[in-house]
């Protein structure tokens, strides 16, 4: 059995001597430590460290006792480095002790990130109980379908019983509403018993709106010149940012450590300000390298609206020297404007010419390398990326933000016809990047996914009315009378209309999608994966076939090549060349039979490969 424990110089550890509790609280003069248990309590003294540290070690304080901390003989708040707080963010928070958990996955070395096929879920709309302990019975179903990887949204604790997860304050603690510590632990450890990683969804960019006592007591968190969409930014390069730094490292690797978790996904990084060398997200990446990326897959991966292909280079030997992968907006937007006609918002970008937008994704990664974004002013947006491999590049036609982000939660099966939504899963799927789904597309689930939350009145009230506001500039919202009908996202029939509905699994419809995207994955897992090492960057070619199809051929190291053939269009292109090789799939029954006669079907996606060497046993 393997005990784990990631140790930092902050929060609650259990030692031979008792439990040490230690807090940072530069603006405090004095800080005691409040131990709650049934029945009885007692106020201890901290002694001061120096430098703003206040610790005390406690001989009787065990696994389960409640503390928290009193500032000044005032205001009492919970550890901001919580294992565990089962009271919500104002309360408590609990000694854990993590070496009592046996974990029974030593071998597990984790997979390669070529492997990769990730499911993107929200713990609390997952399954009908959204529990940790509900997720695992899901896990067969994941494998069965052709997953390798889950991506769990933010677990860090937020304010109240339902959230997406990035508005959490306690990030060292997975919120309650889903269960324990050893729950989460249990659902990781299930996971690798079936050999499927496990990514953690971080937000080092903000702390939630409601619970966050740092304010009041380390200020130094928050940058005096930088500034972010939810106010002051967090403080990586000002006045103390040594002692911030360190806490945000020490969460990526606690995640990485205690929780043996396969890799993390670091939200929305182009709202974190850092003007130091090396930037924090280079020194995260290369703490997790050295730390337990040496043992074994450790897999790093970005949201970046800036494009930085800079954190996505690779070694002369092809591995990643910072951060795994991106997930590729560019690629989205592009498809998305194919599928249904949207120009709104970010859609501008690419509404004159999406089809170009898509080829140069799909051959070179970013669509955007530095080009002038009209929807962020004419501003420049992004760095060369042809040199990249396309393993640096998620793709995926869903995700939460691109379906919860939507007024009423709409998924693509609602928003387009069955051969446009199968012509373009079928190239994602396909596709050397690895693909990402978001939870129950793969059955096209009829319920939606809303953007939810449950803060206390006063600010539930700004919320509600802030988010309907968003849509203002939305044609279709135009009319105030109109964004009152969006969703309310504090009433909690929001967040329960946004749970998966997995009575309609095995209606034909449904069972069908699933079918469709697990005969894919299967193809994907026996064709593609053994001929990634044989794609170099910056080779690929796309030649666009009229206004809405194209051909994009990536040549092979070992000779041959892989051919995509798509027509995302209602029009019949006629003149088109069979391209050579093996049909590895396609979207439509009547695709290949078309374009042996030189003609692409409307609405189809074809894979030819043609291979010098085997590439699957």
């Amino acid at each position: 059995m393997l005990h784990t424990m990631h140790e930092m110089p902050f929060g609650a550890a259990v030692t031979a001597e008792g439990t040490r509790f230690r807090l940072w609280a530069p603006a405090a003069t004095r800080v005691d430590l409040l131990l709650e248990g049934p029945g009885e309590s007692s106020e201890l003294p901290m002694a001061a460290l120096g430098e703003g540290w206040f610790q005390r070690v406690v001989a009787e304080a065990k696994p389960g006792t409640r503390y928290r901390f009193r500032l000044d003989g005032g205001l009492c708040v919970p550890d901001p480095a919580s294992r565990w707080n089962p009271d919500d963010v104002h309360g408590p928070s609990v000694v854990v002790d993590p070496r009592q958990f046996a974990w029974s996955d030593q071998g597990w070395r984790g997979r390669p990130w070529e492997e990769a096929v990730i499911y993107e879920l929200h713990l609390g709309t997952f399954t009908p109980e959204g529990s940790f302990r509900a997720a695992a019975d899901k896990l067969d179903y994941l494998v069965e379908l052709g997953v390798t990887a889950l991506e769990i949204m933010p677990v860090a604790d937020f304010p109240g019983r339902r959230n997406w997860g990035y508005d959490g304050v306690l990030p060292f603690a997975p919120d309650a509403s889903y269960g324990t510590p050893d729950d989460f632990k249990a659902l990781i450890q299930a996971a690798h018993g079936k050999g499927l990683m496990v990514f953690l969804d971080v937000v080092y960019n903000h702390f939630g709106p409601e619970g966050n006592y740092l304010y009041v007591y380390a200020r130094p968190f928050f940058s005096r010149r930088h500034h972010t969409p939810w106010g002051s930014a967090i403080n990586f390069d000002g006045e103390d940012a040594r002692t911030v730094r360190d806490f945000f490292l020490h969460n990526a690797l606690y995640w990485l450590e205690e929780y043996r978790l396969d890799g993390l996904r670091l939200d929305a990084v182009h709202t974190i300000a850092d003007d130091s060398r090396p930037d924090i997200l280079e020194e995260l990446a290369e703490r997790v390298r050295s730390g337990p990326g040496r043992e074994r897959h450790i897999h790093l991966i970005l949201e970046n609206d800036a494009n930085a292909a800079r954190y996505l280079t690779r070694t002369r030997e092809g591995v990643a020297r910072h951060y795994e992968a991106q997930w590729n907006d560019d690629l989205h937007h592009a498809l998305h404007v194919l599928l249904t006609g949207e120009s709104d918002g970010y859609y501008q970008d690419y509404a004159a010419t999406p089809l170009a937008h898509l080829g140069r994704a799909l051959r070179e990664g970013f669509a955007f390398q530095g080009e002038p974004s009209p929807y962020r002013g004419g501003r420049p947006r992004g760095e060369p990326s042809r040199e990249l491999p396309p393993s640096a590049f998620v793709a995926f036609l869903q995700t939460h933000d691109q379906v919860g982000n939507r007024a009423f939660g709409e998924r693509l099966a609602q928003l387009t016809q069955p051969r446009p939504l199968r012509a373009a899963v079928a190239l994602v799927l396909l596709a050397p990047s690895p693909p990402l789904l978001f939870m129950g597309e793969e059955f096209a689930c009829p319920t939606p996914f809303r953007y939810f939350c449950d803060f206390g009145p006063e600010l539930a009230a700004a919320v509600t009315f802030g988010r309907r506001e968003e849509f203002a500039g939305f044609a279709r919202f135009a009319d105030p009378a109109v964004r009152e009908t969006i969703p309310d996202p504090c009433a909690p029939a929001t967040f329960l209309e946004s749970k998966l509905n997995w009575e309609v699994l095995d209606w034909p419809r449904h069972a069908q999608w699933r079918a469709f995207y697990r005969d894919l994955l299967a193809l994907r897992q026996r064709w593609i994966v053994p001929l990634l090492s044989q794609i170099r960057p910056g080779r690929a070619r796309s030649v666009e076939l009229g206004e809405r199809a194209l051909q994009v051929t990536w040549p092979l190291s070992g000779g041959g090549a892989l051919t995509l053939l798509s027509n995302l269009g209602s029009q019949l292109v006629t003149g088109v060349e069979r391209p050579a090789g093996e049909l590895l799939a396609a979207s439509e029954g009547d695709a290949a039979g078309a374009l042996e006669a030189g003609r692409l079907a409307p609405w189809c996606t074809l894979w030819y490969l043609a291979a010098a060497e085997p590439v699957h046993a």
